[in-house]
């Protein structure tokens, strides 16, 4: 599909078939305009929230496969002879993110080339092949392949949950919808520490908990077989009918109409001209893009996953367990999370995400100050604890979750899939780098000076969200698409 398309029949049937729509629509808006066939009221959530929650499934996924490893490496390292080589327990947890970038790179290309519903179900295939050989592994070699398979599942799955999410979502819940990704991610995180809880005391407890992570992965494969797949891609693909019947499944048949009119307002009929990555950076919507993948780089380059990292060392220091340590980081996480769930579609995506920078920066102040040697070993513990808390709690409100539903928000159809790709490449490589370099300028730097970069990177964020981000909150796809049309 992305090569220049030849004049094929089958062409001008689609383009016959798409000018008849636009026609057809054009005569049918004034009685839409004047309230004679179009429906007022919201369309009513009921319809499209089965389908965002098998969506979600990719979400809890992500964040089990994340999880998985943390506790049971030790006993995953005895039991395939690796125990003490460190380079490679590192190997076991860093092979899932160099796949998932390699996903990533080509999860534009399969969402537009098959569809979102398929695409779910071509993620779940290298979870389910990747957990069954971890969970089997009598090596090194076969727990790496196991994790790099999982890895490409993982880097497909998410830009493809978030497209989804936001294409069948009705515009006044979208929000709410698009926070159901990051609570169900950090159920998942939840779920894989819970889970291995007894691999210290049962003897191969580990591959019991990688057979657990085939359970969502195969229901997210036959359960997507029932969901609607999205119209937007459909129309795309000049399936007008079909998208008219998705509609109608997602929104009731009152508001198909109303739903096609606006599909076709922000069509330019340029949607069969291929997509190059040059386009992605130099062509006009470049700017959008830009804000995407900023928005991505700014969150990992906030110290997100590097707190994550540090608070088993902090609450140690304090006489408590690293289980305890994660049920405290994981309560911070559900709670800003359902805190998102509540204000995304009331107080709207750019208020969130502005505040939510804002107050990961006071945050990272004060577990600077904590470090810093000023305050004494009674107050550094409380402002340590207190900052890594804030800083979780602050990042599930708007951080976490924003990115990933407002891309698929901004960026125009014609260019969303791939554009998406770009964007969580973008995030893949700067958390693999962060990843990478933290414990060394952990070492060279100190704490107190690495948490006062970070939340400089907090602060950067603020004032780049407050001058580049719109807010999108109530509005249509194809309203903020054509607000954001570049000027000819």
């Amino acid at each position: 599909m992305w090569g220049h398309l030849s004049a094929s029949p089958s062409m001008y049937k689609r383009m016959t078939s798409r000018d008849s729509m636009n026609a057809d629509v054009e005569a049918d808006s004034d009685a839409l305009q004047n309230g004679v066939e179009k429906e007022m009221t919201n369309p009513s959530w009921k319809y499209s929230c089965p389908h965002v929650l098998v969506a979600t499934i990719v979400a809890f996924l992500f964040g089990y496969h994340l999880g998985v490893v943390n506790e049971p490496l030790e006993s995953i390292s005895v039991d395939l002879g690796f125990s003490g080589d460190t380079l490679a327990e590192g190997l076991v947890v860093s092979t899932c993110l160099a796949a998932a970038f390699a996903g990533s790179l080509i999860s534009g290309w399969i969402a537009d080339g098959v569809g979102r519903r398929r695409a779910f179900q071509l993620c779940s295939l290298p979870m389910l092949m990747g957990a069954s050989l971890c969970a089997t592994a009598k090596t090194l070699a076969g727990m790496l392949a196991g994790r790099f398979l999982v890895g490409l599942g993982l880097g497909v799955g998410p830009p493809v949950a978030s497209l989804y999410v936001a294409e069948v979502s009705p515009a006044h819940v979208r929000g709410t919808y698009g926070s159901l990704i990051q609570i169900a991610t950090c159920l998942g995180l939840m779920a894989a520490l819970v889970i291995g809880i007894p691999v210290k005391n049962i003897v191969g407890w580990w591959r019991v908990c990688f057979w657990v992570s085939t359970i969502p992965a195969a229901i997210l494969a036959l359960a997507m077989m029932f969901c609607v797949e999205s119209p937007h891609w459909l129309y795309k693909r000049g399936k007008l009918a079909e998208a008219e019947f998705e509609f109608e499944r997602l929104l009731g048949s009152s508001h198909v109409k109303s739903a096609m009119l606006e599909l076709s307002k922000s069509d330019r009929g340029d949607e069969t001209e291929s997509v190059k990555i040059s386009e992605l950076l130099n062509g006009r919507h470049s700017r959008v893009v830009f804000i995407g993948a900023t928005l991505f780089a700014l969150q990992q380059l906030s110290g997100i996953n590097a707190v994550f990292y540090f608070s088993s060392t902090v609450f140690r220091r304090a006489g408590v367990s690293s289980n305890l340590a994660n049920v405290f980081i994981g309560i911070a996480n559900l709670t800003g999370s359902i805190v998102a769930l509540v204000l995304m579609d009331k107080l709207g995506r750019k208020v969130l995400l502005h505040w939510s920078f804002f107050g990961m920066a006071l945050a990272m102040a004060l577990q600077a100050f904590a470090s810093s040697g000023i305050a004494s070993n009674y107050g550094a513990f409380y402002f340590s604890v207190g900052g890594m808390l804030l800083f979780v709690l602050t990042f599930a409100v708007g951080a976490g979750p924003v990115p990933g539903l407002l891309l698929p928000e901004i960026l125009p159809s014609r260019i969303r899939a791939k554009a998406m790709a770009f964007c969580m490449s973008v995030h893949w490589v700067v958390n693999f780098f962060v990843g990478l370099m933290f414990l060394r300028l952990l070492d060279q730097l100190g704490p107190h000076l690495l948490y006062s970069i970070f939340g400089t990177f907090c602060v950067m964020a603020v004032v780049f969200v407050k001058r580049n981000v719109m807010e999108t909150k109530g509005k249509s796809l194809q309203e903020i698409e054509i607000a954001l049309l570049p000027q000819e």
